[in-house]
């Protein structure tokens, strides 16, 4: 069943208006009531479809906000609709879990709906870690991060920071105070930009108005923002939605130059730029890995058999399903026409070849679905371990690899034999 919005505005006009730019702009159906009592009854038939309510914060048989705390018994978020914001407003946002407040003033407060709205759907995606080692302040700063629909990691320091970045490697954003115990928000910092770039992880600094020479040396060392104690939820919101949306315009950017757009995986271009980069930082630190060239087999037949187009969606097919197995710090690339370049990163040799037998073994026992269409493939795969030497020569050890797979029968996976 698709999510739907509830709308609570006893302004008739307003309230088609709103329907119907939400159903435009974001596709999601919209159940207008124009009362307390109406929107009542709609959440006894319908309460587990609804994404969202938008709500007016004044109906005439609920002058006093009183849906808002109706809706939010019922677990659905809230976004407030009001015609005044005062301080009993924004005092009412501070202390509810509600989403946000819009000030039904004109066309750029409504459209501000939307793309808020739209904004909570991504966020669902997102895993954000606050780092503090107040209880209180942790605890307030992660119901803030809850309401914006963020799966949210809480840590008491920055060494159970880290680790909790060892079983998550996804994490968007860390939000982490300054004076900590055991590793503070400044040594965190340091820490976590030796892995993780600002476009793949922001990081948001607190500091204290005590703290001024600190917010340079924060950003200095890789902090996307900053934000002073004492803070509101507004600001902090505000802050956090702004550093996403930047990763998210650079991620977009990037991928228009880095991804192959009919598969979307890792272009030629990008991956062997990557491994330049990472080889050596394996090497220094000792962090085994399995470089593996994949190349469907007899695929030309295919092409001659069901044409150029059920061909692409066939490549595309075994793209998405090696992306689906890979972890997210792996590297999965179309090399050039049917053949992909797959890394696992710090992993143990054995285990890595595991991984590419049971890839080999589901792509063979699974045939693929395009169009009406059953294609049973295969495919060789030739595999080299970690070694110090050049890039170039690593792919041509896997590249001999894969010739001994083909040339063995195809549908094999061959190691490449030599000492490193």
């Amino acid at each position: 069943m698709s999510e739907k919005i509830l709308l609570v505005e006893d302004n008739k006009a307003l309230a088609k208006l709103l329907a119907k730019k939400s159903e435009a702009s974001l596709g999601l159906e919209v159940d207008v009531a124009h009362s307390m009592e109406e929107a009542v009854e709609l959440l006894r038939k319908n309460k587990n479809d609804y994404f969202i309510a938008l709500l007016d914060l004044n109906l005439p048989d609920a002058p006093d906000g009183e849906i808002v705390d109706y809706v939010l018994s019922q677990n659905i978020l809230v976004i407030v609709l009001t015609g005044n914001i005062d301080k009993k407003t924004k005092a009412l946002f501070a202390e509810k879990p509600i989403v946000d407040y819009v000030y039904k003033g004109n066309m750029d407060d409504v459209n501000y709906i939307f793309t808020m709205i739209d904004r909570l759907r991504k966020n669902r995606e997102y895993k954000v870690m606050v780092v503090d080692g107040s209880i209180p302040s942790r605890n307030r700063i992660k119901a803030m991060l809850q309401s914006q629909q963020f799966k949210v990691l809480a840590a008491a320091h920055g060494e159970e920071a880290l680790r909790y970045f060892e079983d998550n490697d996804d994490i968007k954003l860390v939000v982490t105070d300054y004076h900590m115990p055991v590793i503070d928000g400044m040594e965190l910092v340091l820490t976590l930009r030796k892995t993780h770039p600002k476009h793949a992880l922001g990081i948001i600094a607190i500091t204290s108005n005590e703290d001024e020479s600190v917010v340079a040396k924060f950003l200095k060392h890789g902090a996307n923002d900053f934000i002073v104690k004492p803070f509101g939820k507004e600001e902090l919101i505000c802050r956090v939605n702004n550093t996403i949306e930047a990763q998210e315009n650079i991620e977009t950017i990037a991928n228009l130059v880095n991804i192959d757009p009919m598969t979307g995986a890792l272009n030629r271009r990008y991956f062997f730029s990557e491994m330049e980069d990472y080889m050596p930082f394996a090497s220094e630190n000792q962090e085994p890995y399995m470089l593996g060239i994949v190349d469907i087999d007899h695929f030309k037949s295919v092409n001659d058999t069901y044409g150029h187009d059920v061909g692409d969606k066939v490549i595309t097919a075994v793209a998405k399903r090696l992306q689906g197995e890979a972890k997210g710090v792996d590297l999965v690339a179309r090399l050039s026409g049917e053949e992909f370049g797959v890394v696992l990163k710090n992993i143990p040799r054995e285990k890595a070849v595991g991984w590419f037998v049971k890839m080999r073994a589901s792509l063979a026992n699974e045939p693929i679905e395009v169009d009406g269409k059953t294609i049973k493939i295969t495919v060789s795969m030739g595999l080299a371990p970690s070694m110090d030497v050049e890039f170039e020569e690593l792919m041509e050890q896997a590249d001999r690899a894969l010739f001994e797979a083909k040339k063995g029968g195809r549908n094999r996976v061959e190691i490449a034999q030599f000492e490193g």
